[in-house]
């Protein structure tokens, strides 16, 4: 499966978040979104990634941009996570079903693990994807090359 290609329109979504209320990708128009995908919850390095997103959560508002914290985990599993690693602030999505669409419609779904890849997806205030980074699914994304890449746009 090949990423989404830069230049094209995100697919709209919507997922739900940790409190099972929908958000809808289209809804966040004008803003600038990172989708943050993570494999599955309670892994370290998915921990470390999503800690990352909420402590710089106040550097997204600055810079226009909405932080999404998105894996196929159920919403209940990752309302679980979100409340032991105290996120508040960042949405944590939940693309469980149906499973992984739109992990697929991203073009970084795994079929053979049932989960998505790591990777951080940049989309502007038009719609349209600017940045895609996949990362291995042991790497930790730098938090700091993201923002200096929302900086840019």
């Amino acid at each position: 499966m090949k990423p989404i290609e830069i230049g094209s329109l995100a697919p709209d979504f919507t997922l739900d978040d940790i409190l099972e209320q929908g958000i809808h990708l289209a809804d966040y128009r004008g803003k600038k979104v990172l989708l943050s995908w993570h494999p599955a919850a309670w892994t370290g390095v998915c921990t470390d990634q999503m800690r990352s997103l909420e402590v710089n959560y106040e550097k997204f508002q600055t810079l226009n941009t909405v932080p999404f914290g998105l894996s196929c985990d159920p919403s209940a599993c990752k309302k679980a996570w979100a409340a032991v690693l105290s996120i508040g602030d960042v949405a944590l999505l939940s693309d469980f079903w149906p499973h992984g669409k739109v992990a697929r419609n991203y073009g970084i779904f795994i079929d053979e693990f049932g989960m998505s890849q790591r990777a951080n997806i940049i989309i502007d205030e038009a719609g349209i994807v600017k940045w895609v980074k996949i990362y291995g699914l042991s790497e930790m994304p730098d938090i700091d090359e993201v923002l200096q890449v929302l900086a840019t746009l």
